[in-house]
């Protein structure tokens, strides 16, 4: 997935700086990218050049000079065009399922506090989720169905380190009832 639709994403809500939607993207818990300068303002140029978005240099006395993108017609038609095709197949990778496939190798004991630690972190990652406050200035101004989406968002996150926890006790409960290892 391209982080170009994200950013004419971000750009459909208000027309920003490349460091407005580099902060939105890095503080993100469900985009993918890392929202560093290189890769926002390579895809900041990459849009521009395809005439997705427009710019606007803004002199400021106080503060360095800053470009703001606004979102083109060819940019929205672009963006829809997106939102409107296939999504990707999800992949479920993750190194604790690898670290379990081979638990084979670990006792009792061991096993145990392999899955201690992995459970403290689900709780923590829940935690965190539960008390993240993502900046939605972006969204002011927004539809009642734009804000209700964004707020969906954040329970399927949510949602999804409950599950989690959840097959954490199921695998608990599996594997204190196997006798031997």
């Amino acid at each position: 997935m391209s982080i170009n639709y994200a950013i004419l994403g971000l750009l459909s809500y208000k027309s920003m700086s490349g460091y407005d939607l580099k902060k939105i993207i890095q503080d993100s818990e469900f985009m993918p990218w890392s929202g560093n300068n290189n890769q926002i303002y390579k895809a900041l140029t990459e849009l521009h050049r395809q005439g997705l978005v427009t710019n606007e240099v803004l002199f400021q006395e106080s503060s360095p000079t800053k470009k703001i993108y606004t979102i083109t017609k060819e940019g929205l038609a672009a963006l829809k065009e997106w939102i409107l095709s296939p999504v990707e197949n999800s992949e479920i990778k993750k190194p604790f399922l690898v670290h379990l496939a081979f638990a084979g190798q670990l006792d009792r004991n061991e096993l145990n506090d392999l899955i201690d630690r992995y459970e403290r972190q689900v709780e923590i990652q829940l935690l965190m989720s539960q008390n993240y406050k993502q900046n939605t200035d972006f969204l002011s101004g927004s539809t009642e169905l734009e804000k209700t989406v964004w707020s969906f968002i954040k329970a399927n996150i949510r949602r999804t380190y409950e599950m989690e926890l959840n097959w954490i006790k199921d695998l608990r409960n599996a594997v204190a009832n196997i006798q031997k290892y």
